[in-house]
């Protein structure tokens, strides 16, 4: 399945859950027909039961729900949480669910990463920003700076065909030329309000995000701003930064100063000083973890949504982006990412480089290219293909079915 250019959209960045959560509420409480929501994470805390609520409410009055988690990120719901959403007639699939280990959960890679929601094929929202609490401000420290864009117009037609068919709710039929060889789609002609709908598989479109961001720097003329919350990218990716860096063109990429998870900052400080030389200019973000994934180019392109700039995004999950050709949008993210900067980031300077010994660089070599092949090395284990698990209604304890259908009996005695 591949997309083309979709003109005419209007578009809205939402930044965090204190906006995203209330405009998807909203959205879903007007929903008429249909209702697609795919998310890695789930909780079952204050987010999780207020989407909740709204999902009951929507099949209750008749609106066709489906709902997809994955089985790795959203391990922990109850069977009180998810029997209800069923009994109501929402679909509610588990992407690869698998059994613990020792307590433990495996199957670690090639997850569903997405974050997407389709309501009446007239509205969608893509973007990295999941299903807890741990999104809203108020959170605290540990509260996750991200974003994602409410769509309406052509291009929600491609995203809801696609959702369609990652859930099997239409039939997938696989074509000769559906290979992996077809061009990426190419906007020769950038304007406004145009959005294009990119997706990594593991199947048939594995490095389409990634050449997009290829492309993207290649043709930058004035600047660039990348903000990732996971940034371990493969050297093709680098070295156009760099060269990018090298004609002119100012980039700028924003990492986590204070990361969720430690490793992060470990891998991202390794490419400290291969940037920062190549005359990138490098800052991570302090105020709390960065969880976007996010960038800007000159005064059109832009891209929101799930993909890191990392092993697991570019070569094992199922990710979604939108790239956007719009000077507006354009301009509203870039305004946000340059007070992020102002405010609240600090760059890396020849100061705060690593040291250059032979420590250093026989270690970064070494964990450079083990995360480099880390995909290839992930792939033969587990050696198994995804699969979704649909969870059914609960069964109906007998007595009460056989009393429900008595009382259907007598009520329809003359």
């Amino acid at each position: 399945m591949n997309f083309d250019w979709r003109e005419g959209n209007q578009l809205r960045l939402l930044e965090n859950g204190n906006e995203f959560f209330p405009r998807v509420s909203g959205a879903m409480q007007r929903a008429q027909r249909t209702l697609q929501l795919e998310t890695f994470i789930l909780f079952e805390d204050e987010v999780g039961n207020a989407l909740h609520r709204d999902l009951l409410a929507a099949a209750q009055r008749g609106v066709r729900v489906e709902v997809m988690v994955d089985g790795y990120g959203s391990p922990d719901l109850s069977d009180r949480f998810v029997n209800s959403l069923t009994e109501a007639g929402v679909r509610f699939i588990y992407y690869d669910p698998r059994p613990l280990v020792m307590g433990m959960r495996t199957n670690v890679f090639r997850r569903l990463h997405r974050k997407i929601i389709v309501i009446d094929e007239e509205i969608a929202f893509v973007g990295g920003i999941n299903f807890s609490a741990e999104h809203n401000i108020d959170y605290g420290p540990e509260a996750k700076q991200d974003y994602a864009v409410e769509v309406k117009g052509p291009v929600v037609h491609d995203i809801a065909r696609y959702v369609q068919q990652a859930m099997g709710s239409e039939a997938i039929t696989r074509r000769w030329w559906g290979s992996r060889s077809q061009r990426m789609a190419v906007n020769a002609m950038p304007g406004d309000a145009q959005v294009l709908f990119v997706f990594r598989d593991n199947d048939e479109h594995r490095d389409d995000i990634e050449q997009h961001y290829l492309d993207m720097l290649r043709k930058a003329k004035e600047d660039v701003i990348i903000a990732n919350a996971y940034f371990f990218p493969g050297y093709r990716l680098l070295r156009e930064m760099r060269n990018a860096a090298r004609r002119g063109v100012r980039v700028r990429l924003v990492v986590q100063g204070e990361p969720d998870m430690p490793i992060v900052k470990v891998g991202a400080e390794l490419l400290y000083n291969y940037l920062v030389d190549g005359g990138v200019e490098v800052y991570e973000y302090i105020r709390r973890p960065l969880h976007g994934k996010i960038a800007v180019q000159d005064q059109f392109w832009s891209t929101v949504g799930s993909s890191n700039l990392d092993p697991l995004s570019l070569s094992l999950n199922l990710e979604a982006n939108l790239i956007i050709h719009d000077r507006h949008f354009n301009q509203t993210l870039r305004t946000n990412l340059e007070q992020l900067l102002a405010e609240d980031c600090v760059r890396v300077d020849e100061a705060k480089l690593p040291p250059r010994n032979w420590w250093q660089l026989t270690k970064g070599v070494i964990v450079f290219h083990f995360l480099r092949h880390f995909p290839a090395i992930a792939g033969w284990l587990p050696a198994h293909t995804p699969q979704l698990a649909q969870v059914d209604p609960p069964v109906q304890p007998e007595m009460e079915t056989q009393d429900r259908v008595e009382a259907d009996n007598e009520g329809a005695k003359p």
